[in-house]
């Protein structure tokens, strides 16, 4: 991304912000894995969408009076030793040029910076992004300096700024939507590539290494998430990463899997049997889910309640499911359709959004259609990503096969 894409994801945040206050933000840093071992590190989003930077151990300060707001990069400082195992850190100037920050500190410097501006007597309000998914999970740093704060400076009124964040990240930008589309294409390649290799007999690691070589043609190291691809019996677990199963000669392949593109995820499912040809009822099944994921295409528009959009997927293909017998009344929907049927995708597979709102021009998510119906051991779901336009909306994910017809030819050219 241009370092104007965060200058005006900056700007947007500094609007709901009071004169009088300060706002922190913390990139991250990687937890111990084992031993000396430690997981590779990923930046928080939200840290990356209003600075672009992807080193650990950073903070961002920015402080906001009546006429302007200063901004302040605090950066791991050089360490000739530590970068010879770890590779370089990020110097001011290229910190300037991603971000587009001009001021920047040593990162151990921090907290004296934070003593001298809480003695100032020049901010009485601190923004924090409290992003905690359970209670029981370790504290982030916003936390801890939540802690810090109201042990050493009592009298600052703390305010999480996350829903603010979440609605900022809501709305995909132009950029955003055209590095989407490049990970569209690449997810594309990489289905294909398992679909014209699949056969009877394949294991599901060999899947897998036909969606990871796709993927590293295009400089892509790593999907946007753990992928998930399974054959059989395991396409019953929903999150399946174990790949040591078999794909025997009439089942089903189950994969959802997404490309990554300039910090843009997607996440797209797709099945089709190993053989290439649908059966009687593989094919009366994915019809089910087919024309659920068309008929929601038809609909979605601005306005739309992101909950409608899950409700009214489950009943429209209760209808059809109970058309061909499957559940006996479509009151019991959730005999075969085990998981919603969408969310949001941008920064995060799983993006930061308001359920309770409504969509918007800009909104990305997943319409999301699983079907599992283990009396017939078939279960897989269609999965593409829907962008809301001005009057309606585009899915992104068409460039790959989706239809019986056009997965059937796909895989006959084999």
């Amino acid at each position: 991304m241009d370092r104007s894409f965060y200058e005006e994801n900056r700007k947007a945040l500094y609007a709901s912000m009071t004169p009088g206050s300060a706002l922190v933000l913390f990139s991250g840093h990687a937890p111990r894995k084992t031993a000396d071992e430690m997981y590779p590190f990923f930046a928080d989003r939200s840290f990356v969408y209003f600075t672009g930077i992807e080193q650990e151990n950073t903070v961002f300060l920015a402080v906001k009076d009546d006429l302007q707001v200063a901004e302040t990069i605090y950066l791991l400082p050089p360490d000739a030793h530590a970068e010879r195992w770890t590779g370089a850190r990020l110097k001011p100037e290229q910190a300037e040029e991603i971000s587009g920050i001009r001021y920047f500190g040593d990162v151990t410097k921090f907290p004296e910076a934070m003593r001298r501006l809480a003695v100032s007597g020049d901010i009485h309000t601190v923004y924090l992004d409290f992003d905690q998914l359970t209670s029981d999970e370790p504290p982030r740093d916003a936390l801890k300096l939540a802690h810090r704060i109201k042990e050493e400076f009592p009298y600052f009124t703390i305010k999480n700024i996350h829903s603010r964040i979440r609605s900022l990240r809501s709305i995909k930008k132009p950029c955003e939507i055209e590095a989407m589309k490049k990970a569209q294409l690449i997810t594309r390649d990489g289905i294909q590539a398992m679909m014209r290799a699949s056969r009877p007999g394949m294991y599901e690691y060999q899947y897998k290494a036909e969606w990871d070589y796709a993927l590293a043609q295009h400089g892509v190291l790593a999907p946007a998430f753990p992928s998930i691809i399974s054959a059989g019996q395991n396409n019953f677990c929903i999150h399946y990463y174990a790949y040591r199963g078999q794909a025997m000669d009439g089942d089903m392949i189950l994969n959802d899997v997404g490309a990554i593109w300039d910090n843009e995820c997607n996440d797209v499912s797709r099945g089709w049997p190993c053989n290439g040809k649908f059966n009687d009822r593989q094919r009366a099944l994915y019809e089910c889910a087919y024309q659920t994921s068309e008929y929601m295409f038809s609909i979605l528009k601005p306005g739309i309640t992101m909950r409608d959009v899950d409700r009214i997927a489950h009943e429209y293909c209760a209808e059809l499911l109970t058309d061909i017998g499957v559940i006996d009344k479509p009151e019991n929907v959730r005999e075969v359709m085990w998981h919603g049927g969408a969310h949001h995708v941008g920064l995060d597979v799983h993006d930061v959004c308001d359920y309770a709102g409504v969509t918007k021009p800009g909104y990305v998510f997943c319409v999301d259609i699983g079907i599992y119906y283990e009396e017939w051991g078939i279960g897989f779901r269609l999965e593409d990503n829907c962008l809301i336009t001005k009057d309606g909306c585009e899915n992104l994910s068409a460039p790959t096969p989706r239809s019986i017809e056009d997965i059937e030819a796909f895989m006959g050219r084999r």
